[in-house]
């Protein structure tokens, strides 16, 4: 349990309140990072190795395959984002120890040997020149070794700064972008300025409101870098290969159905998710680990759901926070995905989903302060050991980002 439950004492956003006390219990990692979760994760390099990871997963209770469909015959940018995801999963602070298979040796030993620099347990196996059932038996004896190591780790406690906690929304309606988006900005607000490293994304869902996420960043140059990093996602991706605009995909037809009719009124949604202070120091490539100290990041990320949360998570965030409004499913193998929403329907109809509801907010039943302040509380629940409600219900969506055809 927290030393205290999170509270803020009676300032608004922005203000100059202070946490009081507040800290959480987790498992400091041999570089010095903090998870909230204990992980023996079983990571294949590609696509042919899932039913190797699969069947150690299966031998031994306590570890956790991650399957995925990429890997064979990548090349340039896309095999480097292909490394930086894996290599940032097995390395984030959730994971004990990992065992790493792949086809080929080679590109197996350079996953093995990224994840290792943080000093964590890694081991890798390679299936030529071996088969399936050798190297399963093989893997399966190191994993069991893992799991029983890693179950005598001790939680220790930790302040409040230890934290990395990202966010991006999802099946976002009207009450998105005045309830929940808000509220993970009100967060922000607050524990930013206590030493927290906090990231968003969605890089395409910034469009229409480009001109207001320019002015939050903390300089000229990162402004700079930042826009250039929208623009090219815009030339590259969206101009090179629509077919007519974005109307198919952005907004999404539960977004439309949800009340919001242009990607401009999406963007703006979004936008509340960073508070009224923050302003973010640096613009990440996608995966990638933060290197300014703490503070906001944005990050170059797909919106897709999956794909952003699984991006995230490799570049080192231990929580996420996910504003829902018609609701979203969403969850993530090592990284708890906290759901909040103010859509009362959504709360009726998929309760079962939702961590943190803020429909009061509507109802000028809650301020926004209140629902900042019921965020943080459920951060420290969830660090603490809470399963969230997509961890209770099974969801562990692993999407690695692919930027073009494999050659």
């Amino acid at each position: 349990m927290a030393k205290k439950v999170a509270k803020w004492n009676g300032t608004p956003a922005g203000g100059g309140g202070k946490l009081d006390g507040t800290t959480f219990r987790g498992w400091r990692r041999e570089n010095g990072r903090v998870g909230v979760r204990n992980h023996v994760i079983i990571l294949p390099l590609d696509d042919l190795s899932n039913a190797a990871c699969e069947a150690v997963a299966n031998n031994i209770k306590g570890t956790m395959a991650l399957p995925h469909a990429y890997g064979r015959l990548q090349f340039g940018e896309d095999l480097d984002l292909h490394f930086r995801t894996l290599i940032g999963t097995g390395a984030n602070p959730n994971v004990a120890a990992v065992i790493v298979i792949g086809i080929e040796d080679q590109w197996t030993k350079r996953v093995v040997d990224g994840i290792a620099k943080t000093g964590k347990p890694v081991t890798g196996f390679g299936i030529e020149g071996h088969g399936d059932i050798a190297t399963i038996s093989k893997a399966s004896y190191v994993a069991k070794q893992y799991v029983q190591m890693a179950s005598e780790l001790q939680r220790e406690e930790c302040g409040i700064a230890d934290l990395w906690v990202s966010t991006k929304c999802g099946e976002s309606d009207t009450t998105t972008g005045l309830a929940s988006c808000p509220t993970v900005g009100n967060m922000y607000d607050k524990l930013i300025p206590h030493g927290i490293y906090g990231v968003f994304g969605e890089t395409s869902e910034i469009t229409g409101a480009e001109h207001l996420c320019r002015e939050r960043a903390a300089s000229p140059e990162i402004a700079e870098k930042w826009y250039k990093m929208w623009k090219a996602y815009q030339d590259d991706v969206i101009e090179a290969h629509k077919t007519n605009d974005l109307s198919d995909s952005q907004p999404t037809k539960g977004n439309i159905a949800g009340g919001l009719t242009t990607i401009e009124e999406k963007a703006l949604g979004n936008l509340e998710k960073i508070g009224r202070t923050c302003r973010y120091i640096d613009a990440l490539e996608p995966a990638e680990a933060p290197a300014k100290g703490p503070g906001l990041y944005y990050m170059d990320s797909s919106s897709a759901a999956a794909e952003c949360v699984t991006l995230k998570a490799a570049g080192g965030y231990v929580v996420h926070t996910f504003p829902t409004g018609q609701g979203n499913v969403i969850g993530n193998p090592i990284m708890p995905v906290i759901k909040i929403s103010g859509n009362p329907k959504t709360l009726r109809t998929m309760g079962e989903h939702i961590d943190v509801d803020v429909t009061g907010v509507l109802r000028r039943e809650m301020t926004l302060d209140q629902a900042g302040d019921a965020l943080i509380d459920m951060i420290v629940r969830t660090c603490n050991g809470r399963l969230t409600a997509a961890e209770s219900l099974g969801h562990r969506e692993f999407s690695l980002t692919k930027l073009y055809r494999s050659a």
